[in-house]
Protein backbone atom coordinates (compact mmCIF):
# COMPACT_ATOMS: atom_id res chain seq x y z
CA UNK A 1 0.00 0.00 0.00
CA UNK A 2 1.53 3.65 -0.91
CA UNK A 3 2.34 5.13 1.84
CA UNK A 4 0.73 8.32 2.60
CA UNK A 5 2.53 11.58 4.42
CA UNK A 6 1.96 15.21 5.10
CA UNK A 7 4.67 17.29 5.40
CA UNK A 8 4.33 21.23 6.42
CA UNK A 9 7.49 23.28 6.11
CA UNK A 10 8.28 26.41 7.63
CA UNK A 11 8.57 29.88 6.00
CA UNK A 12 6.36 31.66 3.28
CA UNK A 13 7.71 29.45 0.86
CA UNK A 14 6.55 26.47 2.69
CA UNK A 15 4.85 23.45 0.33
CA UNK A 16 2.48 20.60 1.14
CA UNK A 17 3.32 17.28 -0.27
CA UNK A 18 0.94 14.47 -0.44
CA UNK A 19 2.18 11.09 -2.49
CA UNK A 20 4.55 13.69 -4.49
CA UNK A 21 2.06 16.17 -5.25
CA UNK A 22 2.41 19.57 -4.35
CA UNK A 23 0.72 21.93 -3.30
CA UNK A 24 1.78 25.67 -3.02
CA UNK A 25 1.87 27.10 0.90
CA UNK A 26 0.04 30.03 -0.86
CA UNK A 27 -2.98 28.23 -2.06
CA UNK A 28 -3.13 26.46 1.31
CA UNK A 29 -3.29 29.47 3.09
CA UNK A 30 -6.14 30.85 0.72
CA UNK A 31 -8.17 28.12 1.35
CA UNK A 32 -7.78 28.55 5.20
CA UNK A 33 -8.50 31.72 4.60
CA UNK A 34 -11.62 31.41 2.54
CA UNK A 35 -12.49 29.12 5.50
CA UNK A 36 -11.67 31.36 7.70
CA UNK A 37 -13.81 34.09 6.61
CA UNK A 38 -16.93 32.32 5.67
CA UNK A 39 -17.15 30.79 9.41
CA UNK A 40 -16.81 34.52 10.48
CA UNK A 41 -19.28 35.36 7.99
CA UNK A 42 -22.04 32.20 9.67
CA UNK A 43 -21.43 33.64 12.74
CA UNK A 44 -22.02 37.09 12.04
CA UNK A 45 -25.30 35.88 10.76
CA UNK A 46 -26.31 34.11 13.51
CA UNK A 47 -25.32 36.15 16.19
CA UNK A 48 -27.65 38.63 16.05
CA UNK A 49 -30.31 36.18 17.17
CA UNK A 50 -28.84 34.72 20.33
CA UNK A 51 -30.57 35.65 23.55
CA UNK A 52 -28.67 36.26 27.28
CA UNK A 53 -31.46 35.35 29.47
CA UNK A 54 -31.64 36.74 33.23
CA UNK A 55 -34.11 36.50 36.00
CA UNK A 56 -35.55 40.35 37.17
CA UNK A 57 -33.00 42.35 38.79
CA UNK A 58 -30.41 40.47 37.18
CA UNK A 59 -29.52 37.65 39.31
CA UNK A 60 -28.82 34.61 37.58
CA UNK A 61 -29.42 33.78 33.58
CA UNK A 62 -28.55 31.86 31.28
CA UNK A 63 -29.08 31.40 26.93
CA UNK A 64 -31.53 31.03 24.66
CA UNK A 65 -31.73 31.32 20.55
CA UNK A 66 -34.77 33.00 18.56
CA UNK A 67 -36.58 31.02 16.33
CA UNK A 68 -39.20 33.22 14.43
CA UNK A 69 -39.51 36.99 13.64
CA UNK A 70 -42.28 37.70 16.14
CA UNK A 71 -39.98 36.84 19.21
CA UNK A 72 -40.30 33.37 19.95
CA UNK A 73 -37.20 31.92 21.11
CA UNK A 74 -35.72 28.30 22.59
CA UNK A 75 -33.99 27.80 25.86
CA UNK A 76 -33.70 25.17 28.61
CA UNK A 77 -36.47 24.53 31.51
CA UNK A 78 -33.71 24.84 33.91
CA UNK A 79 -33.02 27.86 33.18
CA UNK A 80 -36.56 29.42 33.23
CA UNK A 81 -36.70 27.82 36.64
CA UNK A 82 -34.44 29.64 37.54
CA UNK A 83 -35.33 32.84 35.90
CA UNK A 84 -39.95 32.48 36.73
CA UNK A 85 -42.50 33.09 34.42
CA UNK A 86 -41.08 37.06 33.60
CA UNK A 87 -37.77 37.78 32.43
CA UNK A 88 -35.38 39.93 31.01
CA UNK A 89 -33.66 39.10 27.20
CA UNK A 90 -30.87 41.09 25.81
CA UNK A 91 -29.45 40.74 22.65
CA UNK A 92 -26.37 41.62 20.80
CA UNK A 93 -28.36 44.42 19.64
CA UNK A 94 -27.43 45.99 23.20
CA UNK A 95 -31.13 46.14 24.17
CA UNK A 96 -32.67 44.44 27.12
CA UNK A 97 -36.25 43.23 26.29
CA UNK A 98 -39.07 42.27 28.64
CA UNK A 99 -39.86 38.41 27.71
CA UNK A 100 -42.31 36.02 29.32
CA UNK A 101 -42.82 32.04 29.63
CA UNK A 102 -45.03 30.37 26.48
CA UNK A 103 -44.37 26.46 27.18
CA UNK A 104 -42.61 23.84 28.99
CA UNK A 105 -41.03 20.79 28.37
CA UNK A 106 -39.64 19.56 31.94
CA UNK A 107 -38.34 16.29 31.03
CA UNK A 108 -36.87 17.02 28.01
CA UNK A 109 -35.41 19.93 29.80
CA UNK A 110 -36.40 22.82 26.78
CA UNK A 111 -39.02 26.01 27.05
CA UNK A 112 -40.16 28.40 25.02
CA UNK A 113 -40.39 31.96 25.66
CA UNK A 114 -41.29 35.24 23.88
CA UNK A 115 -39.81 38.56 23.98
CA UNK A 116 -41.93 41.70 23.47
CA UNK A 117 -41.00 44.09 20.86
CA UNK A 118 -39.93 47.62 22.20
CA UNK A 119 -42.49 48.97 19.09
CA UNK A 120 -45.48 46.44 17.90
CA UNK A 121 -44.94 45.18 14.65
CA UNK A 122 -40.76 45.12 15.30
CA UNK A 123 -39.76 42.00 13.89
CA UNK A 124 -36.60 40.13 15.73
CA UNK A 125 -33.60 38.20 13.91
CA UNK A 126 -33.86 34.51 13.97
CA UNK A 127 -32.35 31.44 12.90
CA UNK A 128 -33.06 28.74 10.47
CA UNK A 129 -34.46 24.96 12.24
CA UNK A 130 -31.69 22.00 10.73
CA UNK A 131 -31.80 18.80 10.61
CA UNK A 132 -30.26 17.05 13.57
CA UNK A 133 -30.74 13.60 11.98
CA UNK A 134 -28.20 14.85 9.31
CA UNK A 135 -25.52 15.56 11.88
CA UNK A 136 -22.63 13.34 11.78
CA UNK A 137 -19.81 12.62 14.46
CA UNK A 138 -16.99 14.38 13.02
CA UNK A 139 -18.77 17.50 11.93
CA UNK A 140 -17.74 20.64 13.00
CA UNK A 141 -20.30 22.97 15.13
CA UNK A 142 -20.56 26.47 16.74
CA UNK A 143 -21.83 26.69 20.17
CA UNK A 144 -22.98 30.73 21.40
CA UNK A 145 -24.36 31.98 24.85
CA UNK A 146 -23.58 33.58 27.83
CA UNK A 147 -20.92 31.62 29.99
CA UNK A 148 -20.64 32.88 33.10
CA UNK A 149 -22.74 35.43 32.43
CA UNK A 150 -20.02 37.12 30.40
CA UNK A 151 -22.26 39.20 27.85
CA UNK A 152 -22.88 42.00 30.55
CA UNK A 153 -23.11 43.97 26.88
CA UNK A 154 -25.26 41.27 25.58
CA UNK A 155 -22.99 39.86 23.14
CA UNK A 156 -22.52 36.43 22.61
CA UNK A 157 -19.20 34.05 23.63
CA UNK A 158 -18.30 31.30 20.07
CA UNK A 159 -17.12 28.53 20.75
CA UNK A 160 -15.95 26.03 17.61
CA UNK A 161 -15.60 22.15 18.24
CA UNK A 162 -16.42 18.65 16.54
CA UNK A 163 -19.36 16.84 17.10
CA UNK A 164 -18.17 13.87 19.17
CA UNK A 165 -21.11 11.49 19.03
CA UNK A 166 -24.32 11.29 17.77
CA UNK A 167 -27.68 9.40 19.37
CA UNK A 168 -26.32 9.49 22.70
CA UNK A 169 -28.35 8.39 25.89
CA UNK A 170 -28.13 10.80 29.25
CA UNK A 171 -29.81 9.38 32.28
CA UNK A 172 -31.86 11.93 34.04
CA UNK A 173 -30.42 15.11 36.59
CA UNK A 174 -32.03 14.01 39.41
CA UNK A 175 -35.96 13.67 39.09
CA UNK A 176 -35.93 15.20 35.56
CA UNK A 177 -33.83 16.79 32.31
CA UNK A 178 -33.35 13.13 30.60
CA UNK A 179 -31.43 13.32 27.30
CA UNK A 180 -32.60 11.60 24.42
CA UNK A 181 -31.45 11.30 21.29
CA UNK A 182 -28.88 14.06 22.14
CA UNK A 183 -25.59 15.13 20.06
CA UNK A 184 -22.47 14.96 22.31
CA UNK A 185 -20.02 18.30 21.44
CA UNK A 186 -16.60 18.84 22.44
CA UNK A 187 -17.21 22.19 21.54
CA UNK A 188 -16.68 24.05 24.88
CA UNK A 189 -20.16 25.22 26.89
CA UNK A 190 -19.99 26.30 30.56
CA UNK A 191 -22.52 27.46 33.08
CA UNK A 192 -24.54 30.25 31.77
CA UNK A 193 -24.58 28.13 28.06
CA UNK A 194 -27.65 26.40 28.87
CA UNK A 195 -30.22 27.13 26.54
CA UNK A 196 -27.87 28.57 24.03
CA UNK A 197 -27.65 27.21 20.15
CA UNK A 198 -25.77 24.40 18.74
CA UNK A 199 -25.25 25.39 14.73
CA UNK A 200 -23.65 23.15 12.00
CA UNK A 201 -21.47 24.98 9.75
CA UNK A 202 -24.38 26.49 7.56
CA UNK A 203 -25.85 28.28 10.08
CA UNK A 204 -29.13 26.24 10.92
CA UNK A 205 -30.14 25.47 14.35
CA UNK A 206 -29.46 21.72 15.17
CA UNK A 207 -29.58 21.54 18.76
CA UNK A 208 -29.82 23.56 22.19
CA UNK A 209 -27.28 23.10 24.73
CA UNK A 210 -28.02 21.68 28.13
CA UNK A 211 -25.97 19.53 29.80
CA UNK A 212 -21.98 19.18 30.31
CA UNK A 213 -19.48 17.03 32.52
CA UNK A 214 -17.36 19.13 34.58
CA UNK A 215 -14.57 18.85 37.25
CA UNK A 216 -15.13 18.67 40.68
CA UNK A 217 -15.91 21.94 41.50
CA UNK A 218 -18.60 22.14 38.45
CA UNK A 219 -17.15 25.05 37.01
CA UNK A 220 -14.99 23.51 33.96
CA UNK A 221 -15.63 21.71 31.44
CA UNK A 222 -14.41 18.82 30.78
CA UNK A 223 -14.80 18.42 26.94
CA UNK A 224 -17.92 16.64 26.76
CA UNK A 225 -20.95 18.78 26.11
CA UNK A 226 -24.54 17.47 25.27
CA UNK A 227 -27.07 19.40 23.07
CA UNK A 228 -30.99 18.51 22.51
CA UNK A 229 -31.65 17.75 19.30
CA UNK A 230 -33.59 20.07 17.14
CA UNK A 231 -35.71 17.08 15.69
CA UNK A 232 -36.69 16.28 19.10
CA UNK A 233 -37.89 19.80 19.87
CA UNK A 234 -39.89 20.20 16.53
CA UNK A 235 -41.91 17.56 17.86
CA UNK A 236 -42.93 19.58 20.83
CA UNK A 237 -43.29 22.85 18.89
CA UNK A 238 -46.77 22.69 18.97
CA UNK A 239 -47.64 22.04 22.29
CA UNK A 240 -45.02 24.72 23.53
CA UNK A 241 -46.56 27.53 21.27
CA UNK A 242 -49.75 26.46 22.63
CA UNK A 243 -48.63 26.95 26.37
CA UNK A 244 -48.78 23.43 27.37
CA UNK A 245 -46.80 21.85 30.09
CA UNK A 246 -45.68 19.03 28.35
CA UNK A 247 -45.33 15.42 29.06
CA UNK A 248 -42.90 13.20 27.52
CA UNK A 249 -43.75 9.19 26.18
CA UNK A 250 -43.71 5.97 27.64
CA UNK A 251 -44.50 2.56 26.40
CA UNK A 252 -45.73 1.42 29.31
CA UNK A 253 -44.15 -1.86 29.36
CA UNK A 254 -40.36 -2.74 30.02
CA UNK A 255 -38.40 -3.73 27.70
CA UNK A 256 -34.75 -5.86 27.95
CA UNK A 257 -32.30 -7.70 25.74
CA UNK A 258 -32.55 -11.46 25.94
CA UNK A 259 -29.65 -13.29 24.23
CA UNK A 260 -30.63 -16.61 22.13
CA UNK A 261 -29.08 -19.46 22.57
CA UNK A 262 -26.66 -19.00 19.33
CA UNK A 263 -25.98 -15.27 20.92
CA UNK A 264 -28.32 -13.18 18.70
CA UNK A 265 -29.45 -10.11 20.78
CA UNK A 266 -33.39 -9.33 20.97
CA UNK A 267 -35.39 -7.22 22.67
CA UNK A 268 -37.77 -8.29 24.33
CA UNK A 269 -41.39 -7.55 26.30
CA UNK A 270 -40.39 -8.62 30.22
CA UNK A 271 -43.32 -6.51 32.15
CA UNK A 272 -46.39 -4.79 30.69
CA UNK A 273 -49.38 -2.64 32.63
CA UNK A 274 -52.57 -3.63 32.48
CA UNK A 275 -54.21 -0.36 31.31
CA UNK A 276 -51.53 0.86 28.73
CA UNK A 277 -52.94 1.05 25.17
CA UNK A 278 -49.96 -1.27 24.03
CA UNK A 279 -51.39 -4.05 25.90
CA UNK A 280 -54.93 -3.41 24.43
CA UNK A 281 -53.42 -3.47 20.37
CA UNK A 282 -52.22 -6.95 21.23
CA UNK A 283 -48.67 -7.02 22.32
CA UNK A 284 -47.81 -9.27 25.28
CA UNK A 285 -44.45 -10.76 27.75
CA UNK A 286 -42.34 -12.49 25.60
CA UNK A 287 -43.17 -10.73 22.05
CA UNK A 288 -39.30 -9.28 20.48
CA UNK A 289 -39.77 -5.62 19.85
CA UNK A 290 -39.00 -5.18 15.93
CA UNK A 291 -39.69 -1.61 15.32
CA UNK A 292 -40.84 1.47 16.70
CA UNK A 293 -41.70 4.91 15.42
CA UNK A 294 -40.49 3.37 12.34
CA UNK A 295 -37.03 2.90 13.42
CA UNK A 296 -35.64 -1.18 13.71
CA UNK A 297 -35.00 -1.50 17.21
CA UNK A 298 -31.34 -3.03 18.07
CA UNK A 299 -30.43 -2.20 21.83
CA UNK A 300 -32.19 -1.01 24.88
CA UNK A 301 -30.35 2.51 24.59
CA UNK A 302 -31.91 2.87 20.98
CA UNK A 303 -35.23 2.11 22.32
CA UNK A 304 -34.99 4.63 25.19
CA UNK A 305 -33.43 7.25 22.78
CA UNK A 306 -36.61 7.03 20.33
CA UNK A 307 -38.97 6.59 22.95
CA UNK A 308 -37.75 10.30 24.23
CA UNK A 309 -38.62 11.69 20.90
CA UNK A 310 -42.08 11.76 21.76
CA UNK A 311 -44.99 13.65 23.89
CA UNK A 312 -46.93 12.17 25.38
CA UNK A 313 -50.42 10.98 23.72
CA UNK A 314 -48.77 10.81 20.18
CA UNK A 315 -49.37 7.86 18.08
CA UNK A 316 -46.98 5.57 16.68
CA UNK A 317 -46.64 2.55 14.61
CA UNK A 318 -44.45 -0.47 16.05
CA UNK A 319 -44.06 -3.66 15.00
CA UNK A 320 -43.50 -7.21 16.98
CA UNK A 321 -42.54 -10.32 16.37
CA UNK A 322 -43.78 -13.66 18.14
CA UNK A 323 -43.75 -16.88 16.49
CA UNK A 324 -42.00 -16.09 14.00
CA UNK A 325 -44.96 -13.66 12.86
CA UNK A 326 -44.48 -9.80 12.53
CA UNK A 327 -47.50 -7.46 13.36
CA UNK A 328 -48.01 -3.93 13.21
CA UNK A 329 -49.59 -1.86 15.53
CA UNK A 330 -50.56 1.76 15.97
CA UNK A 331 -49.82 2.55 19.86
CA UNK A 332 -51.33 5.28 21.99
CA UNK A 333 -48.19 6.47 23.98
CA UNK A 334 -48.41 7.13 27.85
CA UNK A 335 -47.09 9.82 30.24
CA UNK A 336 -43.91 10.06 32.23
CA UNK A 337 -44.97 12.12 34.76
CA UNK A 338 -47.54 10.39 37.00
CA UNK A 339 -50.98 11.69 36.67
CA UNK A 340 -52.32 13.17 40.11
CA UNK A 341 -54.01 10.38 40.97
CA UNK A 342 -51.63 7.76 40.62
CA UNK A 343 -49.41 9.71 43.17
CA UNK A 344 -45.81 9.23 42.85
CA UNK A 345 -45.77 5.78 41.55
CA UNK A 346 -43.56 5.47 39.18
CA UNK A 347 -43.49 3.76 36.17
CA UNK A 348 -42.35 0.54 34.92
CA UNK A 349 -39.72 2.05 32.13
CA UNK A 350 -39.20 4.82 34.85
CA UNK A 351 -41.64 7.52 35.52
CA UNK A 352 -40.59 10.48 37.71
CA UNK A 353 -42.42 12.61 40.08
CA UNK A 354 -43.15 16.06 38.73
CA UNK A 355 -41.49 18.60 40.61
CA UNK A 356 -42.99 22.01 41.96
CA UNK A 357 -42.12 24.75 39.34
CA UNK A 358 -40.50 27.65 40.87
CA UNK A 359 -43.17 30.31 40.03
CA UNK A 360 -42.42 34.08 39.98
CA UNK A 361 -44.93 36.20 41.41
CA UNK A 362 -46.06 38.28 38.15
CA UNK A 363 -43.87 41.91 38.07
CA UNK A 364 -46.71 45.36 37.79
CA UNK A 365 -44.16 47.51 36.09
CA UNK A 366 -43.57 44.47 33.40
CA UNK A 367 -45.78 44.55 30.00
CA UNK A 368 -45.18 40.69 29.95
CA UNK A 369 -46.99 40.18 33.28
CA UNK A 370 -50.20 41.14 30.90
CA UNK A 371 -49.06 38.01 28.93
CA UNK A 372 -49.12 35.20 31.73
CA UNK A 373 -51.52 33.56 33.21
CA UNK A 374 -51.00 30.97 35.62
CA UNK A 375 -53.32 27.57 35.09
CA UNK A 376 -52.77 23.73 36.26
CA UNK A 377 -51.95 21.70 33.28
CA UNK A 378 -50.34 24.83 31.67
CA UNK A 379 -46.81 26.20 31.37
CA UNK A 380 -49.00 30.06 30.49
CA UNK A 381 -53.00 29.89 29.40
CA UNK A 382 -52.95 33.13 28.11
CA UNK A 383 -50.76 31.47 25.14
CA UNK A 384 -53.04 28.34 24.68
CA UNK A 385 -56.11 31.19 24.48
CA UNK A 386 -54.53 32.28 21.23
CA UNK A 387 -53.58 29.29 19.49
CA UNK A 388 -57.32 27.60 20.44
CA UNK A 389 -58.73 31.18 19.11
CA UNK A 390 -56.66 31.10 15.87
CA UNK A 391 -57.72 27.32 15.29
CA UNK A 392 -61.25 27.63 15.95
CA UNK A 393 -61.62 31.05 13.98
CA UNK A 394 -59.98 29.56 10.80
CA UNK A 395 -62.25 26.25 11.58
CA UNK A 396 -65.00 28.45 11.30
CA UNK A 397 -64.16 29.62 7.62
CA UNK A 398 -65.27 26.16 6.78
CA UNK A 399 -68.69 26.89 7.92
CA UNK A 400 -71.10 28.63 10.55
CA UNK A 401 -73.37 26.15 12.45
CA UNK A 402 -74.08 28.51 15.35
CA UNK A 403 -77.67 28.82 14.05
CA UNK A 404 -78.28 25.11 13.47
CA UNK A 405 -79.07 24.57 16.87
CA UNK A 406 -82.16 22.58 15.89
CA UNK A 407 -82.56 18.75 14.86
CA UNK A 408 -79.53 17.38 13.02
CA UNK A 409 -80.63 14.59 10.82
CA UNK A 410 -78.58 12.30 7.92
CA UNK A 411 -79.22 9.40 5.76
CA UNK A 412 -76.43 7.10 4.58
CA UNK A 413 -75.34 4.01 3.39
CA UNK A 414 -73.43 1.81 5.90
CA UNK A 415 -70.67 -0.87 4.62
CA UNK A 416 -69.63 -2.98 8.04
CA UNK A 417 -67.85 -5.99 8.47
CA UNK A 418 -70.98 -8.29 8.70
CA UNK A 419 -72.67 -6.25 5.44
CA UNK A 420 -74.41 -3.52 3.79
CA UNK A 421 -77.02 -1.81 4.46
CA UNK A 422 -78.46 1.63 5.26
CA UNK A 423 -79.02 4.24 8.18
CA UNK A 424 -80.99 7.09 9.73
CA UNK A 425 -79.32 9.21 12.81
CA UNK A 426 -80.93 12.47 14.32
CA UNK A 427 -80.21 14.77 16.75
CA UNK A 428 -82.64 17.00 18.84
CA UNK A 429 -83.44 18.47 21.89
CA UNK A 430 -87.01 16.88 23.16
CA UNK A 431 -90.31 18.93 24.57
CA UNK A 432 -88.80 18.52 27.79
CA UNK A 433 -85.13 19.98 27.40
CA UNK A 434 -83.49 16.50 26.88
CA UNK A 435 -81.55 15.70 24.10
CA UNK A 436 -82.44 12.60 22.60
CA UNK A 437 -79.96 10.48 19.93
CA UNK A 438 -82.11 8.52 17.20
CA UNK A 439 -80.09 5.86 15.40
CA UNK A 440 -81.78 3.35 12.44
CA UNK A 441 -78.88 1.08 11.27
CA UNK A 442 -80.17 -1.98 9.07
CA UNK A 443 -84.09 -1.75 10.94
CA UNK A 444 -82.44 -2.15 14.66
CA UNK A 445 -83.25 0.70 16.23
CA UNK A 446 -80.82 2.58 19.30
CA UNK A 447 -81.84 5.38 21.45
CA UNK A 448 -79.50 7.20 24.04
CA UNK A 449 -80.07 10.35 26.27
CA UNK A 450 -76.56 11.41 26.39
CA UNK A 451 -77.02 13.03 29.71
CA UNK A 452 -79.01 11.08 31.56
CA UNK A 453 -77.70 10.45 35.09
CA UNK A 454 -77.17 6.79 36.37
CA UNK A 455 -77.09 5.00 33.03
CA UNK A 456 -75.02 1.97 32.28
CA UNK A 457 -71.74 2.44 30.56
CA UNK A 458 -72.82 0.00 27.66
CA UNK A 459 -75.51 2.65 26.89
CA UNK A 460 -73.17 5.39 26.25
CA UNK A 461 -71.18 2.90 23.70
CA UNK A 462 -74.24 2.14 21.67
CA UNK A 463 -74.13 0.74 18.93
CA UNK A 464 -72.73 -2.31 20.55
CA UNK A 465 -68.53 -2.73 18.65
CA UNK A 466 -68.69 0.93 17.77
CA UNK A 467 -66.77 2.14 20.76
CA UNK A 468 -69.91 5.05 21.62
CA UNK A 469 -70.81 6.35 18.09
CA UNK A 470 -74.18 7.71 19.32
CA UNK A 471 -72.54 9.69 22.16
CA UNK A 472 -69.41 10.90 20.15
CA UNK A 473 -71.95 12.45 16.82
CA UNK A 474 -73.54 13.94 20.04
CA UNK A 475 -70.16 15.84 20.69
CA UNK A 476 -69.52 16.45 17.24
CA UNK A 477 -72.80 18.57 16.74
CA UNK A 478 -71.95 20.54 19.89
CA UNK A 479 -68.84 21.40 18.68
CA UNK A 480 -70.33 22.72 15.50
CA UNK A 481 -73.12 24.33 17.00
CA UNK A 482 -71.91 26.05 20.71
CA UNK A 483 -67.72 25.76 20.23
CA UNK A 484 -66.27 27.11 23.14
CA UNK A 485 -69.48 27.62 25.06
CA UNK A 486 -70.70 23.89 24.29
CA UNK A 487 -67.72 22.89 26.52
CA UNK A 488 -67.60 24.78 29.67
CA UNK A 489 -65.36 22.02 31.88
CA UNK A 490 -62.25 22.04 29.00
CA UNK A 491 -61.76 23.84 25.77
CA UNK A 492 -57.86 23.69 25.06
CA UNK A 493 -55.69 23.63 22.11
CA UNK A 494 -53.47 19.88 22.20
CA UNK A 495 -50.47 21.30 20.40
CA UNK A 496 -49.68 18.83 17.37
CA UNK A 497 -50.10 15.39 17.21
CA UNK A 498 -49.97 12.66 13.76
CA UNK A 499 -52.96 11.43 12.82
CA UNK A 500 -54.15 8.10 10.53
CA UNK A 501 -56.71 8.13 8.17
CA UNK A 502 -57.41 4.84 7.42
CA UNK A 503 -57.41 4.66 3.35
CA UNK A 504 -60.51 3.97 1.20
CA UNK A 505 -61.98 0.85 0.40
CA UNK A 506 -59.81 -2.19 0.99
CA UNK A 507 -56.49 -0.50 0.31
CA UNK A 508 -53.86 -1.53 3.06
CA UNK A 509 -51.24 0.96 3.41
CA UNK A 510 -47.03 -0.47 3.19
CA UNK A 511 -47.11 0.39 6.57
CA UNK A 512 -49.12 2.67 9.02
CA UNK A 513 -46.22 5.05 8.74
CA UNK A 514 -47.53 6.10 5.37
CA UNK A 515 -51.03 7.23 6.63
CA UNK A 516 -49.70 9.82 8.41
CA UNK A 517 -51.17 13.36 8.94
CA UNK A 518 -49.60 16.01 11.16
CA UNK A 519 -52.63 18.04 12.47
CA UNK A 520 -53.24 20.07 15.70
CA UNK A 521 -55.94 19.43 18.29
CA UNK A 522 -58.33 20.62 20.15
CA UNK A 523 -58.85 18.97 23.57
CA UNK A 524 -62.41 18.84 24.58
CA UNK A 525 -64.78 17.90 27.88
CA UNK A 526 -68.49 17.68 28.22
CA UNK A 527 -70.38 15.55 31.58
CA UNK A 528 -66.80 13.68 32.17
CA UNK A 529 -66.54 13.03 28.40
CA UNK A 530 -63.33 13.68 26.82
CA UNK A 531 -62.57 14.34 23.45
CA UNK A 532 -59.81 15.33 21.05
CA UNK A 533 -60.73 16.73 17.97
CA UNK A 534 -57.71 16.56 15.21
CA UNK A 535 -57.65 19.52 12.34
CA UNK A 536 -55.21 19.98 9.21
CA UNK A 537 -52.46 22.34 9.17
CA UNK A 538 -52.70 23.53 6.08
CA UNK A 539 -56.41 24.35 6.20
CA UNK A 540 -57.59 23.34 9.51
CA UNK A 541 -60.32 20.89 8.00
CA UNK A 542 -61.73 18.71 10.75
CA UNK A 543 -60.06 15.52 9.98
CA UNK A 544 -61.76 13.70 12.54
CA UNK A 545 -62.01 13.11 16.52
CA UNK A 546 -62.13 10.36 19.15
CA UNK A 547 -64.49 10.48 22.54
CA UNK A 548 -63.62 8.94 25.50
CA UNK A 549 -66.64 7.30 27.09
CA UNK A 550 -64.44 6.31 29.86
CA UNK A 551 -60.73 7.42 30.03
CA UNK A 552 -58.14 5.74 30.18
CA UNK A 553 -59.81 3.13 27.90
CA UNK A 554 -60.66 3.05 23.84
CA UNK A 555 -62.30 5.93 22.07
CA UNK A 556 -64.77 6.34 19.29
CA UNK A 557 -62.95 6.62 16.67
CA UNK A 558 -64.61 8.72 13.94
CA UNK A 559 -62.51 9.57 10.26
CA UNK A 560 -63.91 12.21 8.34
CA UNK A 561 -63.75 12.37 4.05
CA UNK A 562 -65.25 13.92 0.95
CA UNK A 563 -65.78 17.43 2.26
CA UNK A 564 -68.88 19.39 0.12
CA UNK A 565 -70.85 22.18 0.41
CA UNK A 566 -74.33 21.71 2.18
CA UNK A 567 -76.18 25.15 2.24
CA UNK A 568 -72.84 27.17 2.00
CA UNK A 569 -70.81 24.87 4.33
CA UNK A 570 -68.47 22.51 4.25
CA UNK A 571 -69.36 19.22 5.62
CA UNK A 572 -68.13 15.59 5.05
CA UNK A 573 -69.87 12.76 3.20
CA UNK A 574 -67.54 9.80 3.74
CA UNK A 575 -67.14 8.71 7.91
CA UNK A 576 -65.39 5.68 8.88
CA UNK A 577 -65.79 4.32 12.47
CA UNK A 578 -63.38 2.34 14.67
CA UNK A 579 -63.10 1.09 17.69
CA UNK A 580 -60.02 -0.58 19.31
CA UNK A 581 -58.32 -2.68 16.66
CA UNK A 582 -61.50 -3.24 14.59
CA UNK A 583 -63.14 -1.10 11.92
CA UNK A 584 -66.49 -0.50 12.96
CA UNK A 585 -68.25 0.93 9.67
CA UNK A 586 -68.40 3.03 7.10
CA UNK A 587 -70.68 5.76 6.36
CA UNK A 588 -71.38 6.96 2.87
CA UNK A 589 -73.68 10.23 3.55
CA UNK A 590 -76.84 10.88 1.48
CA UNK A 591 -78.39 13.67 2.97
CA UNK A 592 -78.26 16.02 5.86
CA UNK A 593 -81.01 17.58 7.17
CA UNK A 594 -79.23 20.93 9.87
CA UNK A 595 -82.24 22.89 10.91
CA UNK A 596 -81.92 26.32 12.86
CA UNK A 597 -83.17 26.56 16.79
CA UNK A 598 -86.76 28.21 17.70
Amino acid sequence: MQQRHWILTAGCAAALVWAGWAVRANDLDQRIIDSEARRVAIIAKVKPAVVAIFARGGQGGGSGVLISKDGYALTNFHVVQGSGPIMHCGLPDGVLYDAVLVGLDRVGDVALIKLLPKKPGDEFPYVTLGDSDKVQTGDWSLAMGNPFLLATDFTPTVTYGLISGVHRYQYPAGALLEYTDCIQIDTSINPGNSGGPLFNMDGELIGINGRGSFEKRGRVNSGVGYAISINQIKNFLGHLRAGLDTDHATLGALIETDKDDDRTERLVVRSILEDCDVRRRGLDLGDELVSFAGRPMTSVNQYKNVLGLFPKDWRVPLVYRRDNQRTEILVRLMGVLPEAQNGDAPRPDGGRPRPEPRVQPSVPNSPAAKLYEPKPGFANFYFNRLERDRLWAAFRKHGDFSTLTGEWALEADVDSKLRKTDAQLSIAEEADGKTLVKLVIGGLKYELEPLKVGQKIEALRDPPGSGGLMLALYHYRRLLTLGEKGFKEQFSHGGHEPFYPPPAGDAKPRSLRDLRVDTEVLRTEYADVAAKWYFSLTDQTLLGFEVFVEKDQDPCEVYLADYRPVDGRSLPHRMEVRYGNDRYATFTIKNYRLTAGK
